[in-house]
């Protein structure tokens, strides 16, 4: 008889755990989402009123440097090349993202070759900061006041909701700075969006005789000895009903507008001063460049403090949230027959490609070692 396995979240997380499992012969699963539909917060879906397909929670553009992640997600749905190119507007004007030789040589008004621009970007670091201790110091260090307030200051201040001081210096390591003109946000070996966008790939993934989707129902931690194991991918502190408090998320707001033709010219245009309320405005018809439409639906985004009844997108982890998660994690490991998983499961900022590569590494833990040692988290969450 197999045993019967319950997840909780029908995004990437569980879906690709829940088909791993059942593949194997030994498990029947159910998977739980409180949500109407599967996928997430990567559920895509078409305007009713343009026929464009939207990201409904936000911008995803797949990319990945893991060659087995990468066959993955094509085995499920087809994906077209595609490369982010994101613009910012800044006092100074409009420049590429990341920073890039071609940003350096417009912002300061140069013709700078690469090692050229490499050193004059150096000099104009803070080199009293030794040891960055916040994003701030970080960006301050590496390249220097005029690049930080027009770039990251205003951006990170309305992203995260509070000063770029206060926030870890680790952040900053996702903004590369580049000396050639290479103008692709990402820095991954495969890049992509697909076709049928990727709600219709978590559907596939969970397309399976061994596997019982419930939508809009939730996965009661009660009920967790009705099943042989359960993964929880939703907030860690939700599990335990809030008990020693909440951690800290942020949330964000979505306006939507529809015009003619071409709104903006580009998939994703960030607003980096402070006095713009909104961070970004996505226009959604160019995130598939092969489909053809005419009208346009866009977004403007705003990020804010996640309240009780809002949708968790990404984890604080503040000095303050650290330390609670700490003891959230005590109470994890008192517990039997669960792993958390996810970016809400392990309080991490996780992207997609990192999401679906520790579901399949958990997989294969899991189908190789005895039920009573599998892991309690997916990766740390420390």
């Amino acid at each position: 008889m197999k045993k019967h396995i319950g997840i909780a979240g029908a995004g990437f997380a569980g879906a690709v755990l829940a088909r791993e499992l059942v593949e194997s012969g030994k498990y029947k699963v159910t998977v739980f989402d409180e949500r109407n539909h599967v996928a997430g917060n990567c559920h895509t879906e078409r305007d009713d009123e343009t026929g464009v397909m939207v990201h409904k929670y936000g911008p995803h553009i797949f990319n990945t440097s893991r060659e087995d992640v990468w066959e993955y997600v094509n085995h499920w749905g087809r994906f077209e090349p595609f490369v982010n190119r994101v613009k910012a507007v800044t006092k100074k004007g409009i420049f590429s993202l990341p920073i890039n030789l071609m940003t350096i040589n417009q912002f300061f008004e140069k013709k700078m070759g690469p090692a050229e621009a490499r050193d004059f970007v150096g000099a104009l670091g803070d080199e009293s900061i030794k040891e960055p201790q916040s994003f701030e110091d970080q960006a301050l260090k590496f390249l220097g006041k005029d690049l930080y307030k027009n770039f990251f200051y205003g951006y990170t201040k309305k992203q995260w909701g509070v000063e770029p001081s206060n926030l870890p210096a680790s952040i900053l390591k996702r903004l590369p700075v580049r000396f050639n003109y290479d103008d692709n946000y990402y820095n991954q070996k495969y890049q992509g969006i697909p076709v049928s966008g990727y709600t219709e790939i978590v559907r596939r993934i969970l397309d399976h005789s061994e596997i019982e989707v419930r939508l809009g129902q939730r996965l009661d931690p009660e009920r967790k000895d009705e099943f042989e194991h359960v993964f929880w991918s939703g907030p860690m502190d939700g599990y335990f009903n809030y008990k020693l408090g909440r951690l800290g998320y942020r949330t964000l707001k979505f306006e939507r507008f529809v015009e003619n033709g071409d709104y903006q010219g580009n998939p994703v245009i960030n607003y980096c001063e402070e006095e713009v309320p909104f961070t970004r405005v996505a226009e959604h018809k160019h995130f598939t460049p092969w489909e053809e439409h005419d009208k346009t639906v866009c977004f403007k985004e705003y990020s804010k403090l996640c309240g009780e009844k809002d949708t968790p997108y990404y984890p604080l982890r503040l000095n303050n949230d650290k330390e609670l998660l700490e003891q959230y994690v005590k109470l994890v490991e008192n517990e039997d027959k669960i792993t958390f998983i996810g970016r809400l499961g392990t309080y991490r900022y996780l992207d997609m490609h990192v999401i679906i590569g520790e579901s399949l590494d958990l997989a294969k833990t899991c189908l190789s070692s005895d039920k009573t040692t599998w892991p309690k988290f997916s990766n740390s969450p420390l």
